[in-house]
């Protein structure tokens, strides 16, 4: 993939080199292989991970608590509809009653509220409170800088390759769990 300088243009040898000489990890000439995909969405993960963990602590949460208010947060953007606690559980691939526990502690902390569906009231949707999204935006606010300035660094057709690469892993990432989840 050619990178880009930050004014959009082709990045020079000497910029590429210079930026980030992590980017050839693994890769010999043209794509990178399998393992180098692996090792890079591994460090990946574990760097969210790291600055999730770090949230939870700071604001008394389990890291369970923080991985649910990211699902209920994407949960529009992914599905287009609220997150519910049977979603939840099978997102989280936790029991009812350990969601039950985790919503319960995310409620008195004032992170969430759950509100019954107008038109099935048996219906709880889990939403997040507009407080404690301002709580969260202002933490990570660093990772969303850090992301911005990575991604002035490419091509608009090269993010959307990055974008299409990624929800398209999540998609089969997703399809291979899905049988396996709850010990089926």
């Amino acid at each position: 993939m050619e990178r880009s300088s930050r004014d959009g243009r082709p990045a020079t040898a000497d910029e590429s080199a210079t930026d980030d000489s992590s980017a050839s990890v693994g890769a010999s000439e043209g794509a990178p292989d399998l393992q180098t995909y692996a090792v890079l969405l591994r460090t990946l993960n574990s760097e969210f991970n790291r600055h999730a963990h770090a949230f939870a602590q700071r604001h008394d949460l389990h890291a369970t608590d923080v991985h649910a208010l990211a699902a209920i947060l994407d949960s529009t953007a992914l599905e287009g509809r609220p997150m519910t606690p049977s979603r939840l559980a099978e997102r989280l691939n936790l029991t009812s009653g350990a969601v039950t526990a985790c919503l319960d502690r995310l409620e008195r902390a004032g992170h969430i509220s759950r509100t019954r569906d107008s038109a099935d009231r048996r219906v709880v949707h889990l939403v997040y409170n507009p407080g404690a999204r301002a709580l969260a935006r202002q933490y990570f606010s660093p990772l969303a800088r850090s992301t911005e300035a990575t991604m002035r660094r490419f091509t608009p057709a090269q993010l959307a390759t990055v974008a299409d690469f990624l929800h398209t892993l999540n998609q089969e990432l997703t399809a291979q769990a899905a049988p396996g989840r709850r010990g089926e």
